[in-house]
Order: C-alpha cells, then structure tokens, then sequence
C-alpha cells in the first residue's frame, strides 16, 4: 500500500509540476502584464484612492445590492490569501531561490494587482442573485455569462470546489495542529476538533457570518504579525540597506552557496519568487472574485480598486516583512526551509521566544482565517454546479473534514492541492484575456462619469484623483 501511495504521490508530484511550469508562470504574469498596459498602469495611478475606499471609507451609503461590505469583502478575500504562504512559501521562495526571490514576488504583486482588479470588475458586472437572495458572482459567472462557455464554466466550478477541500482546508488545518502540538503540547486530534467547531460556528451562518469574523478578525492578525516583524527590522535597521540591496543584486546575478544554502540561479529566483507569490496571493486564480461579488457596492469598479488593495497587502506587505526579516537575520542560508525558517529568523530578531510565539499564532491565525475564507470560495462552486440545496450539506462537510486534516499524513494532498489550483487558473487567465475590452470599458465609463460628476458639483479633489 505505501508502494502505491508513492507511486501515486510522485505521479501527482509530476503532473503539478508541469502545470505550474513556465508556460503557466508566463501566462500568469503576462495576463497580469497584458491587463497592466490596457489599464495603462491603473494599479499604481489609483492605489492611495483603493487603499481609501477599502481602509478607511470601507462601506457605501444606501440600500445597495450585494451581501456584506466593501471592507468585509476585501477581508474576507484576504482571509483566504493571507495564509501559510506568507509564513512557509516565503520562506521556501528564499531557501530555493536566494534573496532574489523576493524582488520577483514584489514584480508578480504588482503586475497581479491589474488582474485582480479585472477579476472583479467582471465578478460585479455579471454576477447574479439565486433564489435566496444572495449573491452569486465569480469566473464561473463571467465566463458562462459573458463569454457562453458554458462547459468552461462548470469546469472552472468543479476544480474549485474540489481545491477549497485541499489547499483551503486539509491543509491548513494539518498546519494548525501542528504548530500548536510543537509548541504547546496540546494533541493534534482534539485541536483538530475545536477548530472544527470554530469553523462550523461561522460558516454555517453563511457569508454574512463569514464576513464579520473576518472583518474583525483579518485587521488583527495582519497587524499583529507586521508589527512584531517591523520590530526586528526597528532592532536592526543597521542592516536593512544591506538586506535590500542583497535582494535587488540577488534577483539579477547568481546567488553564491554559502552555509546550508545551495546556491540559485537568476532563473531559479525568478522561478521561485514568480511561483510563490502567485500561491500567497491569487492573482489569477479566480478565487478572490467570489468574494468580491458579494459586496454592496454601485458600480464594478468601486469593488475592483479595493480588491486589488488586496494583492498589494498580502505581497507588497506581509510577505516582505517575512523576505526581509529572513534575509536581515542571515538565517536564509541556515540550511532551514518553511515556517520553520520563519520561525527561526523570528527568533533570532528578536530578544527572548517571543519571535517563535509571533509567527506560531502567525501561522494559527492564518491558518484558520485561510479555511473560513476559502470555504466560501468552495461553496460557490458547488452551488453553480448543483444548485442552492447544495450548500448546506457542503458546508457541514467542510467543517467536519477539517478534523480530518488535522490527523492525517498530507503529502498527497499538497500534490493535488497543486494540480487542481492550477486548473483553476488556466479558464479564469483565458476569459480575462477575452472579456479584457469588457474591463476597459467598464474603467474608462466609470472614471469619465465620476469626472463628469465631479465637475457639475465642483469637488476639486475628486477632479484632481
């Protein structure tokens, strides 16, 4: 049996390993790109604008279609993304590919931030309500709906529903478990089972339960984990010059072995840092969508500015508080990789265990907030599929196979959280590239009507934005 396992695991191993090739890293960023010149650079023109109207505005006024906030939508997504990625895959990017791994996460941000505003401009305009009155938005409806891909579709439904179980769920809560027996003793089967009821008391209320855990809980976390990392870079800002240099040298020239490091190189970094940040933030993979098509919002690209806040949060953001913290503390060349790298550079930054105590309740945090978020994504999946009925059984089956995960070996697991995400990616990256005048469009109306607005009422600083 464990003959057949291997076999099975490398099989599953090679398979993913092709999907998430070159050809898919080029498509993905050159989506990204591509998306990029068309909106002639609108992430970097409108981002304090995005950051205002997700952060600090955070709702419209009114009676609005949709089923939670701009805010509770932009966490809820971030709830998904912001997960062991930021803690463990930046660590791997680092150990595989040399500092420079980092500045190529930085690229695959912020070319990714122009797919995910596409994501959901088109997750607003063509979403739908079902017979509940809820929300119902994402690739599935934009590529059935405005391009009659039908087949496509279902497609697109069914790899995410079967990834949510994977990567949103198994996983994450394998990790939980984990962290909390290393540090804290506590058995893996009954963390298993209290955080299954922690996740059954929020998804079982829907997206608007979801919505306000992760509302509350997303800020704090976020916050919590940038700030004991910006800690370490206070405690040693000596070295932070030299940190960011050995980055930029890095992504551009071959990184020497030294240590337990192998040696990487410019197109290992690339590879790496591509890979990784495309994991932590989704840019592409048509999860975040789903989420944003939930918002209260009167016009698409209201929701698609501050969704794209959320690709500049989890990478531009968190994910270099852990490059740089890493990279600072000279424990990248440890011979360590994962969130035990993460954990040990934490450490080494900071006085006492208290580096150690951030990134586990880091981990624990993101971990959680990673499976409320992304049983959503898998919700929605399963409802185009089968229909409204479908969503209660799902959502009981999610929360129950997060015990499951919590007890059990994840190799294979990770190999095929693998190879259905990059399923996902390949329908949704096509209908973005064929609905892009749809994007365009969209854009250019709404920003000559809010012009057009500004001037009839005499809102000088809305003429200038």
């Amino acid at each position: 049996m464990d003959n057949i396992f291997q076999s099975l695991e490398s099989v599953i191993g090679q398979i993913g390993g092709w999907i998430w090739g070159l050809p898919m890293i080029v498509l993905l960023v050159g989506t990204g790109l591509f998306l990029t010149i068309a909106l002639r650079g609108l992430q970097f023109r409108k981002l304090g604008h995005a950051l205002y109207l997700g952060l600090i505005k955070r709702k419209e006024e009114g009676d609005l279609p949709g089923d939670i906030s701009h805010f509770q939508a932009l966490m809820t997504a971030l709830s998904a993304t912001v997960g062991t990625g930021n803690i463990a895959g930046v660590a791997t990017a680092i150990t595989v590919g040399g500092p420079g791994a980092l500045f190529w996460m930085w690229v695959t941000g912020l070319v990714g931030m122009a797919t995910k505003y596409a994501e959901a401009v088109l997750a607003v305009k063509y979403r739908v309500k079902d017979k509940n009155g809820n929300m119902c938005g994402g690739p599935m409806y934009y590529i059935s709906r405005g391009l009659g891909w039908k087949k496509t579709a279902k497609a697109f439904a069914l790899f995410g529903a079967v990834a949510a179980f994977g990567a949103g769920n198994l996983v994450q809560s394998n990790s939980v478990a984990a962290v909390v027996n290393a540090n804290f003793g506590i058995p893996t089967i009954l963390t298993g089972f209290l955080l299954m009821l922690a996740t059954g008391a929020v998804i079982l209320g829907g997206i608007k339960s979801i919505g306000r855990i992760t509302g509350f809980l997303v800020p704090i976390m976020i916050v919590f984990y940038v700030l004991g990392a910006l800690a370490i870079l206070l405690f040693n800002i000596g070295q932070v010059p030299a940190a960011l240099a050995l980055v930029f040298e890095s992504a551009f020239n071959p990184t020497a072995a030294s240590g337990g490091f192998l040696g990487a190189g410019v197109m290992q970094a690339l590879r790496m840092g591509v890979a990784r940040g495309i994991f932590s933030n989704e840019s592409g993979l048509g999860t975040a969508p789903i989420a944003a098509a939930a918002a209260k919002t009167k016009h698409p690209v209201t929701q698609a500015l501050i969704s794209m806040t959320q690709t500049f949060i989890d990478t531009i953001v968190v994910c270099s508080m852990t490059g740089l913290v890493i990279i600072l503390t000279g424990t990248w060349t440890s011979g360590k990789t994962g969130a035990a790298l993460t954990s040990i550079a934490f450490q080494t930054g900071m006085p006492g265990n208290w580096g150690g105590l951030i990134v586990a309740f880091g981990l624990i945090l993101f971990a959680y907030s990673t499976i409320v978020g992304w049983s959503y994504y898998g919700e929605k999946s399963i409802e185009y599929l089968l229909g409204e009925r479908s969503v209660m059984p799902y959502r009981i089956v999610f929360a129950a196979v997060v015990w499951v995960g919590a007890t059990m070996k994840l190799s294979l697991v990770w190999g095929l959280s693998d190879v259905f995400n990059g399923l996902m990616a390949f329908p949704n990256l096509v209908g973005l590239v064929a609905l892009s005048p749809v994007i365009v469009s969209e854009t250019r109306k709404y920003f000559a009507s809010d012009l057009e607005s500004s001037v009839a009422t005499g809102d000088k600083c809305k003429v200038q934005g």
